[in-house]
This record gives C-alpha cells, sequence and structure tokens, in this order.
C-alpha cells in the first residue's frame, strides 16, 4: 500500500511503500499478549530470596526433653514452625525468563502494526534530524503533527539532538530500530517511523 511521509515540520515529504504482510494482516491479540508477558519476565531482575532453616541465626539447642513434657517432639528454634525460624519453600533467586518462538514474536509486532495502522496511528517521516537538542523546539515540531503519544523508531543512531529534546517530554520516546518492541508500541498511542526505519523493519519481518 501507499503511504504518505511527512517531515517534522509538518510538510509533505512524498510517498512509501508499505507491506500488507506486515501493515495489514489480520492481528493475533493472543501472541502480542504472550510477548508482552515474555518481555515483563525478561525484565524482573529475580533477586527474590527469603531465609530457610539453615540460613536463620538461631540455636540448635534441644528445647525440652524428648519425653514426659506432653508436647510435640522438637529440636531447634529453627523450625519453621516458630517465629523466627526458617521459611519452606520460600522464594529463591532465579531467572523469570522462558522462551518463546521467533516466529510468534514476529506475528506479535506485525499484528502491532497493523492495528495500530487499522486506528491510524502509523506516521512514516523522511527522518529525526533537528538543529538543536532544545525540548522547546521539539514541541513545536509534535505540535504540527498533533503528537502527545509517540514512539519515534530510527535505524541510525546519530539522533542526539532528537535523543536529548524529547529526554523530558511525557509519553515521547525514540528507539533504534532493534530495540522496537510490542509492549513499548502498545505504552504509546502512535508510532511513527523514518523512511529508512521502515525499509529495516520490512527486511527484519521479512527475511
Amino acid at each position: 500500500m501507499k503511504f504518505q511521509v511527512m517531515k517534522l515540520d509538518g510538510a509533505i515529504g512524498g510517498d512509501i511503500e508499505l507491506n500488507d504482510a506486515i501493515f495489514g494482516i489480520e492481528p493475533k491479540t493472543e501472541s502480542m499478549a504472550d510477548v508482552v508477558r515474555w518481555q515483563l519476565a525478561k525484565r524482573q531482575s529475580g533477586t527474590h530470596s527469603v531465609k530457610g532453616r539453615s540460613d536463620v541465626n538461631r540455636t540448635t539447642k534441644k528445647l525440652f526433653k524428648q519425653k514426659g513434657t506432653g508436647r510435640a517432639r522438637h529440636g531447634a528454634r529453627t523450625a519453621n514452625i516458630f517465629v523466627g525460624g526458617g521459611i519452606v519453600f520460600g522464594p529463591t533467586p532465579r531467572s523469570h525468563d522462558f522462551k518463546i518462538n521467533k516466529k510468534v514474536r514476529a506475528l506479535a509486532i506485525k499484528s502491532l502494526l497493523s492495528i495500530k495502522m487499522k486506528e491510524d496511528n502509523i506516521i512514516v517521516c523522511e527522518d529525526l534530524k533537528i538543529k538543536t537538542s532544545k525540548t522547546k523546539d521539539l514541541k513545536e515540531c509534535l505540535s504540527k503533527l498533533n503528537l502527545k503519544s509517540a514512539l519515534f523508531v530510527d535505524s541510525v543512531t546519530d539522533y542526539e539532538n532528537f535523543k536529548n529534546a524529547c529526554a523530558n517530554l511525557y509519553k515521547i520516546d525514540v528507539l533504534p530500530i532493534a530495540g522496537f518492541n510490542v509492549y513499548d508500541g502498545l505504552a504509546h498511542e502512535k508510532i511513527v517511523f523514518t523512511r529508512s526505519a521502515v525499509a529495516g523493519i520490512q527486511e527484519r519481518l521479512l527475511g
């Protein structure tokens, strides 16, 4: 499909061809949910930990004699039934990561882009080059494009001015094409690709 390219100043920059196999499929929200869960699981530090019976610092002296008291047999205060004793089957440091197929991840991104396209929330601009790194100047550009919540994606990494300018703007973020993901895409109303990023994302998803 043909799609109009905009410039950061609001002017029209020509047309670009978007592949229907990426921006026009029937979305699979199940795969998107799976990928979001996978991303959030990878972010977890997994440093949760409790002290077991062998870790608590309590006396191991036998509390009372074995027989004749009418009470249950106990050998040490470290038992889990006592206050201050060890925890049984408590959380230990581990990774929460799990595997997810590359095809599912690709399908999730295609589904995200197709949904955004149907909602008219995809924008393609020429590039992210701005003269200064002032937030005020960038806000003027964004107001011309009517952007309040947007994720910018570029295939190059020399957009320091743009990155610095949007650092203090709420819901305005920028990512390299390698870092584009479903979670951040869903967290923003609009996704703005540069012309080179479109070529890169289509190459990445179609091989």
